[in-house]
């Protein structure tokens, strides 16, 4: 059911919550449970319209993923206590799970809606919190993700006419997924802002990864290092993914916002905060007025501070892709931090940021050859911006 008409969609119901690898795993459910319940609370769903999720479609499946595969992870969701590693099931990052077939092709499906939802002229925006499972590759699931519904997305939209699709991937891990899909494809500029892979999983997202023959230059990545904060991460968004987009001209970006950059994540080393998330998503949303028609596809991805981060991350995104940002200082509902303590005995923050206020600085300002930081992003600028015509030593 639709709750409201505007320029924005959130794609979801409850039935995504059903991607569950149990209970002691840090992809936890809960997280988005956290999220809906608190855009809901805010009145997030007054300005954006909710869509509900399509049936399940194996098609769409074969758009990125091999037969052999999909029929795997179907064995393995009728037994999932006799699978132990093909095709990367049955480990400790993808336990298997029963009905994870049919619950891994609804997140696709979601992502699929809200890439039509903008593709058919319905939204300008949409946003499908449960995606963004940017690490499963065409023939096996890994970090966390089964299918790869970002890259079917992507993918499906070039059946619909797309020419060009960008991808900007804030998650702290590298989206190598998606890179390794289009890692030949012309049509497709996959940005990834992620910690270096020297210290972090996947391992990949080297600088020097640029593309394959014929595509080179559309694979970037900018591999920051451990304990980069908000104005780091900022300078390195800004100084690499608007020139590339100005360059590119897509006609369709897609997003992927894991908010696993903050101080809080378990899993990773960056130092970004709420404040610069927030002010990510923002940049994105104004990018894709800029550079892609306003055309703007969502999803989220990592994320495991499941209820300092997660929620209020994501309700933030929700709310600039409704076009009715929520202010900094918008306190978290009291209803909300009670739903909170009574499900998980935990505390939850009063309100929507941390109380920073980052300043964002580009490559105008100059280069630093001391600083990590500034080396990092300069070897992405002179690894990438050659193939686009730009000059990597300047603004």
């Amino acid at each position: 059911m639709v709750e409201s008409v505007g320029a924005g969609r959130v794609v979801w119901d409850d039935s995504l919550l059903d991607y569950d690898f149990g209970p002691m795993h840090p992809m936890a459910p809960v997280r988005l449970d956290l999220t809906i319940r608190l855009a809901r609370a805010l009145g997030v769903f007054d300005h954006v319209g909710l869509l509900p999720v399509p049936p399940a479609d194996d098609d769409l499946l074969s758009l990125v993923h091999t037969g052999e595969y999909v029929a795997a992870v179907q064995a393995a969701a009728e037994r999932p206590d006799a699978v132990n590693g093909p095709h990367g099931l049955g480990t400790p990052d993808v336990p298997a799970f029963r009905d994870m077939h049919h619950a891994s092709s609804r997140v696709v499906t979601a992502t699929v809606e809200a890439a039509r939802s903008v593709w058919t002229g319905t939204a300008d925006h949409a946003v499908s919190p449960s995606g963004g499972l940017h690490h499963a590759m065409p023939d096996h699931a890994s970090g966390f993700c089964v299918y790869n519904d970002v890259a079917v997305a992507i993918r499906w939209l070039l059946d619909q006419g797309a020419e060009r699709v960008a991808y900007v991937d804030v998650d702290v891990h590298h989206g190598d997924g998606v890179q390794a899909v289009f890692w030949d494809d012309p049509r497709v500029l996959t940005l990834s802002i992620h910690e270096g892979p020297q210290w972090l999983f996947p391992g990949t997202g080297f600088p020097t990864e640029v593309g394959g023959p014929g595509a080179e230059g559309t694979a970037v990545n900018v591999a920051v290092p451990p304990g980069t904060g908000d104005e780091g991460w900022l300078r390195a968004l800004h100084s690499t993914v608007p020139h590339l987009l100005a360059a590119f001209r897509p006609d369709v970006l897609v997003s992927q916002h894991g908010c696993d950059t903050h101080f809080l994540d378990p899993l990773a080393h960056l130092s970004v905060s709420l404040d610069g998330q927030r002010m990510a998503a923002q940049a994105v949303h104004v990018w894709a007025h800029e550079f892609a028609g306003g055309r703007w596809v969502a999803t989220g991805g990592g994320g495991y501070a499941v209820v300092d981060v997660v929620p209020r991350a994501w309700t933030h995104l929700m709310a600039e892709a409704a076009g009715w940002p929520l202010a900094p200082s918008t306190e978290v509902p009291q209803g909300w931090r009670e739903y909170v303590l009574e499900r998980l005995s935990a505390v939850a923050p009063f309100h929507l940021t941390d109380g920073r206020d980052p300043v964002v600085t580009d490559w105008s300002t100059g280069y630093n050859p001391g600083d990590r930081l500034d080396q990092a992003v300069l070897a992405t600028r002179r690894a990438v911006f050659p193939w686009h015509g730009l000059d990597p030593d300047r603004d």
